[in-house]
């Protein structure tokens, strides 16, 4: 087994384009969840909705660069109003109910055949980064520096994400110390308390929906950037991968969602390395390498239940803050 190549994909994964944009959607159903206590389990419906707002714009109505991420970003905007007008009123498992609900129906709705001239159908959508790549400031060739080799193209789009990763956790940061954020947090704490001094709980609560849903509908932007867009990639399982990194990192912290989706992909690149290698050496003989994916989410699995067990707030979180109880 060549554990230097092995180390070397696993550690290539810590700032990959994936890895920023699930931890910038992570941000983002922490603004939800994590500081507001919205239970929002339709982050992968704010993904679609940058993915295809972007690419449609680009594609089908001429729109440049910047215009379709404007685009994209109203989409977010009117979307958040529709899920939220109706209820955030409400207890918060009718959110949970309508966000899941909203994301399946969107999935299907981009998908379907009527509307193939449009979003490309079940084939999806190709062929919207020229632009991207145009404004590429670093010059042709391979940038290597272990273990890390990239070409221009693909150090143009690790960066664009990443930055994008900081200036929402600046953003988020100064929000959540300002006096907005602390009427969120007491949101999440005891709304009825907040309600009886006066303030607007619901109309804190659609700002942080809207919020947090405009830094998915980044995230979306960024995923689909070095790849096409595919409706098949917006399945429910999107959303509790983005759940399941920032339980890792701690849902009520700031670096807790970008240090859980390091983590979260550097394992599942480890242990499918690791399993691959060791079923072509013979170690393993009752695995086929079929069965490595499903495996290594297994493993994965009774990692984050341990967390889970020992320590319930995630790696960075404050047990006396937030915290499930099991």
């Amino acid at each position: 087994m060549d554990w230097s190549l092995v180390f070397g994909n696993a550690a290539a994964e810590l700032i990959s384009p994936t890895t920023a944009a699930y931890a910038l959607a992570a941000i983002g159903l922490a603004v939800h969840f994590g500081y507001t206590g919205l239970l929002n389990f339709g982050q992968a419906a704010f993904m679609a909705i940058g993915a295809y707002g972007f690419a449609v714009s680009v594609l089908n109505f001429g729109l440049s660069f910047w215009q379709a991420i404007a685009v994209a970003m109203i989409l977010s905007i009117v979307f958040a109003l529709i899920l939220g007008i109706p209820t955030l009123r409400l207890r918060s498992d009718y959110l949970a109910i309508v966000t899941i609900a909203a994301a399946e129906i969107l999935r299907y709705i981009v998908s379907t055949t009527s509307l193939k001239d449009l979003t490309g159908g079940s084939g999806g959508l190709s062929g919207f980064s020229q632009e991207f790549y145009s404004i590429n400031p670093f010059a042709e060739g391979n940038y290597l520096f272990w273990p890390f080799d990239v070409t221009e193209k693909e150090l143009w789009v690790r960066v664009f994400g990443w930055s994008l990763v900081a200036l929402a956790t600046i953003l988020v940061l100064l929000m959540m110390r300002s006096p907005w954020g602390r009427v969120v947090k007491s949101i999440r704490e005891d709304e009825d308390a907040v309600r009886s001094l006066g303030k607007n709980v619901y109309a804190y609560k659609m700002q942080s929906l809207i919020l947090g849903g405009a830094l998915g509908t980044l995230a979306g932007i960024v995923f689909v950037l070095p790849r096409s867009v595919q409706p098949g990639n917006y399945v429910t399982g999107l959303t509790f991968f983005i759940w399941t990194i920032m339980l890792l990192g701690g849902a009520a912290t700031i670096f807790g969602p970008i240090v859980g989706s390091m983590i979260f992909w550097v394992l599942l690149s480890l242990t499918e390395g690791v399993l691959q290698g060791l079923v072509n050496m013979g170690v393993i003989t009752f695995l086929t390498t079929d069965q490595i994916g499903p495996v290594r989410f297994i493993l994965i699995g009774l990692g984050l239940m341990a967390l889970v067990v020992f320590r319930p707030q995630g790696i960075f979180g404050n047990k006396k803050e937030l915290q499930f109880n099991v």
